[in-house]
């Protein structure tokens, strides 16, 4: 091949690599969102026939527990109920000085869509997670009502775990799981019972997933922190091609512009571990990759679901903190799995 010629093709192959790298930067895009998306926090997603439901931490209008917004676009969103009009009596009984229920957790499971949700005390591991659900998701239906099932796993003071921010992930093999945990000794998982939803009797294992270790030179903890407060909490598992990725909320949520959350994940073969960062170590071992960090718009961003839409884009949804306002909102965003680890984007 002439001198020319090659040259030529060396600048076309170059302008083809810049144009592959191009694509791959835009793959994942951060949506913009209208309506009522301020306020949320600790958002859960669905898809029920043309509306997207997000389930939120926090009271609802006149009191209520977990308000839910609705959007048929993902775009523009509403707020549209809630799921309960007060807290349960028996958590009332139970944790009597709950003021609100966090973290819920929407799936659908054997023709029901289950919502796992935690009750606890900041600084506490006092905590519980328990499971409610409903028939369907249109609040217009007759058939709409939520059943509260109670207690499913409970952690007291003397334990080395914290029973909030519930995850329920079914593996390949049709076995139903639930990761929880927040800061003490990590994330965990229990084996649940395929059909109740409950806690399985056949697999009672404590399965750890992820942990950090406090450094030697760390700083004290915070007011309301445990001791050991290199925070790692709010576990989703989602399965795509060959590995089960785990994606957590790593630092200080919930302290509007001084929020410190990013979003770290890590991949496994297995449902239950062992999960790795992209250089191969341990998630058990204080490992992670970073997916989303602060920008100069957005800080803190995590308490994330994942949305897998074997029709359409996946996505993330997650919260983060208003730059100017500190005040949280909704952010979501579409999942790009380029090289087999997922991609997203935080809002400018």
């Amino acid at each position: 091949m002439p001198k020319s010629r090659r040259h030529n093709w060396s600048h076309l192959l170059a302008a083809g690599l810049l144009l592959a790298v191009s694509v791959v930067a835009s793959a994942q895009k951060a949506l913009t969102l209208t309506g009522d998306a301020p306020g949320t926090h600790d958002p859960s997603i669905i898809k029920e026939g043309s509306t997207w439901y997000v389930f939120a931490t926090g009271k609802a209008p006149g009191g209520g527990q977990f308000e839910v917004r609705c959007s048929t676009d993902l775009h523009q969103w509403k707020a549209c109920g809630q799921v309960f009009d007060v807290i349960p009596a028996w958590i009332q009984q139970r944790s009597p000085d709950t003021k609100e229920l966090w973290a819920p957790d929407i799936s659908y499971v054997n023709g029901e869509y289950r919502l796992y949700y935690a009750y606890s005390l900041f600084g506490k591991n006092t905590s519980g997670i328990a499971l409610a659900t409903n028939k369907t998701l249109d609040f217009a239906s007759p058939n709409y009502r939520w059943v509260d099932h109670g207690l499913v796993l409970e952690s007291k003071a003397d334990d080395n775990f914290n029973a909030i921010d519930p995850n329920f992930v079914r593996d390949e093999h049709g076995h139903d799981w639930l990761a929880f945990g927040s800061f003490w000794d990590g994330i965990k998982m229990r084996r649940l019972d395929d059909k109740t939803g409950k806690l399985s009797t056949a697999d009672t294992r404590l399965y750890s997933l992820a942990r950090r270790a406090k450094p030697a030179d760390a700083a004290p903890a915070p007011p309301n922190l445990p001791p050991d407060w290199e925070a790692v909490e709010a576990p989703f598992i989602v399965h795509h091609n060959h590995y089960y990725y785990l994606f957590t909320s790593w630092d200080l949520c919930c302290r509007g512009t001084k929020s410190t959350y990013k979003t770290m994940v890590g991949r496994a073969k297995s449902v239950t571990g062992p999960y790795v960062d992209k250089t191969g170590k341990p998630l058990t071992e204080g490992g992670g990759t970073e997916l989303l960090t602060a920008n100069a718009r957005w800080f803190g961003p995590g308490g994330e679901s994942i949305l897998m839409d074997p029709k359409g884009d996946d996505l993330i949804v997650f919260h983060a903190y208003d730059a100017k306002t500190g005040k949280p909102s909704m952010q979501l965003s579409t999942i790009d799995w380029t090289g087999d680890w997922p991609h997203a984007q935080l809002g400018q």
